[in-house]
């Protein structure tokens, strides 16, 4: 039964209206960072465009501040950890998905119990081995870490479960290998997995504060997070 228009232009307007209300904050930030340092002494409630507009707060930062540097900085290590991120978990995800070794079960549950504990809990284990291997204020540092996601695994191994097998056995009827399946069925067909995972990954790696904070000493090493912060 086909939907009326009606009903459709509604959930159209519905879901317009919850994506401004969830943007809203983040137009209230650019527009207060539009302000001048003397208007915002008198009022930060105001949500109408700033009169006269200025780019001095701009102007400021990128004087004062190596934060170009710290931009790109979180850009390498935000794409280059979604990039691997999306290797690793897609490989281990096919293994524990359509691959039978011994153990299997039991390295499936100890992925998912990788996901139980906190970041805050082998904080101190990852600064001892990169210091040891004196790694700190280096971008391996600030990547390699978060390399290792339990949800990853899990996702695309879910993602891999719910493809069709006959797709696999009719291509290994045309001798093809296990990697040229991989790469030619089954990747093409998780693409909508990929991206999820591709998103949550970049997000998570450019708002992280904790690690880069303790990992990287030098200024010229932050990330946006932590350099942003350092300039309070």
């Amino acid at each position: 039964m086909r939907k009326s228009p009606t009903r459709e232009y509604f959930y159209l307007g519905l879901t317009a209206l919850i994506a401004f209300l969830w943007a809203l904050p983040m137009l209230w930030v650019m527009l207060l960072s539009l302000k001048s340092n003397e208007t915002l002494r008198q009022s930060s409630s105001n949500l109408f465009v700033p009169y006269p507009l200025t780019l001095e707060n701009y102007q400021t930062l990128f004087q004062v501040s190596e934060t170009s540097r710290w931009l790109l900085n979180s850009f390498i290590v935000s794409a280059s950890m979604t990039i691997l991120t999306l290797v690793s978990s897609s490989l281990a995800g096919y293994a524990l998905a359509r691959i039978n070794f011994f153990g299997k079960k039991s390295f499936f549950l100890l992925f998912l119990s990788g996901m139980m504990i906190p970041e805050q809990a082998i904080l101190l284990p990852l600064h001892s081995i990169f210091s040891e291997w004196d790694l700190h204020n280096t971008y391996t540092a600030l990547i390699f870490p978060h390399l290792a996601v339990p949800f990853g695994v899990l996702l695309m191994t879910q993602f891999f479960q719910a493809i069709p097998r006959e797709l696999e056995e009719a291509a290994e009827l045309d001798h093809a290998s296990r990697f040229k399946i991989f790469f030619t069925i089954i990747l093409p067909l998780s693409q909508p997995a990929l991206t999820t995972l591709g998103i949550f990954t970049f997000l998570y790696a450019w708002n992280d504060f904790l690690w880069p904070l303790v990992s990287a000493t030098e200024s010229r090493m932050y990330t946006v997070t932590v350099g942003l912060s350092s300039l309070q």
